[in-house]
């Protein structure tokens, strides 16, 4: 019991009333303030804004590729500017200074032909034609040019053809044609030509249709029988080219002129009668004597 005693003694005592004093806690490092001086430097900033800067720099940095028409071929704004002041296009001068140039040399051809090419790609059809007219009228010989004029007065009757399309195709719809009419001859229909009820509003519409139709045609007419004039002026070039005799069968036929037509396919079968072309343009040739046959006026014998 002694021994078991003084071990008891040996063991100290602990104070229940007062708590062991608690690990002290690591201060947490105070954060690094910039100084203001600092935050104005460029890179300070690049480093906190990293991500929005680089964004904006890669903007700007495609923006002066698009502005100064970095590799694109031209000089990028400066191009801009200088068409601006002084009317020109990127693809060349521009049509009026091409015009002060041909009208200040006007027995120079070279620069009404510039001039029909500037013309015709801006879409100015008749420009072009008034310009290949000055041009051909100082180099009547040269072919390809002439070509390309019979090309633009096709082009032109193609336009009107559309607009002649159209202006009937309009004009069936607003007046379309009834399939329990009367006929013109029965007691009827004479009654309803004599007193026809119509809408003022359909009436006037109906008109201008009419007119514009009427315009167009006669349009197309015009300018395929200005084709047809220097298809001929061609073939006087180069009599024996048989593209040049079928294609001016066909425009002059295609422009009524039957006459032309036929003389221009019989030109062509005898250039070239093994062509692949020309058992279609017997067949055309045949149409065409067969209507030219038609439409003479008889001759009429006195007694």
């Amino acid at each position: 019991m002694a021994r078991g005693t003084q071990h008891r003694k040996r063991r100290p005592q602990t104070n229940a009333g007062v708590a062991a004093p608690a690990a002290a806690k690591p201060k947490p490092a105070k954060k690094v303030k910039h100084q203001s001086w600092e935050d104005e430097l460029f890179f300070s900033r690049l480093r906190l804004h990293a991500k929005w800067v680089f964004l904006f720099l890669a903007i700007v940095f495609a923006a002066g590729f698009v502005f100064f028409g970095v590799g694109s071929g031209s000089s990028g704004i400066s191009d801009v500017l200088q068409n601006f002041f002084t009317g020109s296009s990127s693809s060349g001068a521009s049509a009026s200074s091409l015009r002060k140039k041909a009208e200040a040399h006007p027995k120079l051809a070279k620069p009404w032909l510039d001039l029909a090419t500037k013309l015709e790609t801006d879409g100015d059809l008749d420009g072009a034609i008034g310009a290949l007219k000055r041009y051909t009228a100082l180099r009547p010989k040269d072919a390809d040019v002439l070509g390309k004029l019979a090309g633009v007065y096709l082009q032109r009757a193609g336009q009107f053809q559309q607009v002649y399309t159209d202006a009937r195709t309009r004009g069936q719809i607003l007046v379309p044609t009834s399939p329990f009419q009367p006929k013109s001859g029965s007691a009827l229909g004479k009654a309803m030509a004599s007193s026809p009820l119509t809408n003022p509003i359909q009436a006037a519409v109906s008109g201008e249709l009419g007119t514009l139709t009427n315009t167009a045609y006669s349009k197309i007419i015009e300018y395929e029988n200005d084709a047809v004039g220097t298809y001929q002026q061609l073939a006087k070039l180069n009599p024996k080219d048989a593209v040049t005799q079928l294609r001016l069968a066909q425009v002059a036929a295609a422009a009524q002129n039957t006459q032309v037509a036929i003389a221009a396919y019989e030109r062509f079968l005898k250039l070239a009668p093994d062509d692949p072309t020309a058992a279609s343009a017997r067949q055309a040739l045949k149409q065409l004597r067969a209507q030219q046959k038609a439409t003479a006026t008889p001759v009429t014998t006195h007694k």
